[in-house]
């Protein structure tokens, strides 16, 4: 299975359009997970177009998002317990620290938060902790980017795709 990992889209729909990298990285993925900070409903319809979309809301969300994703979820995909989250909630010093308490109890296989928009791939005891960065707000980061997990239920492998421009 292919899943494409976002985050932290911040984008507004007199964009057009995702950016074209991300429109060819997901090319041909089976689900997409959103870890929060759509900040426009219209997004989600252009993700959606792509491929199923599982989704959190994050703290940029209003209400209608919150309502229709909440802020966290566990979801079974490709032989994984995924657990998903922003990572601006809940109890740690760190994004990846909140991210983790969320879960804490669930035992995922891998966690996809956001919030930080800083791309972030680390396992911890069998544990993969994946921040896909941000395709269109990169903040302080020289790049920006999204993420790609594939699994065929005993190996798993996550890594982020970087890009340049919005385009």
């Amino acid at each position: 299975m292919k899943i494409g990992v976002l985050s932290d889209t911040h984008m507004r729909p007199t964009a057009g359009k995702l950016p074209d990298a991300v429109l060819k990285g997901l090319e041909g993925v089976d689900l997409i997970l959103h870890a929060g900070d759509w900040t426009s409903p219209e997004i989600i319809e252009w993700v959606e177009r792509i491929a199923p979309v599982e989704s959190v809301a994050g703290n940029n969300d209003g209400p209608d998002i919150v309502k229709r994703f909440g802020y966290s979820k566990l979801i079974e995909a490709g032989g994984l317990t995924i657990g998903l989250v922003h990572g601006d909630r809940g109890r740690g010093r760190s994004t990846e620290q909140r991210a983790l308490f969320t879960f804490q109890a669930d035992n995922p296989d891998v966690i996809v938060f956001g919030h930080s928009h800083i791309p972030y791939s680390e396992r911890i005891d069998g544990l993969l902790l994946f921040n896909p960065g941000s395709p269109w707000d990169k903040r302080w980061q020289p790049r920006y980017s999204f993420g790609l997990i594939e699994t065929d239920g005993e190996k798993t492998e996550a890594r982020h795709i970087f890009f340049d421009s919005r385009e």
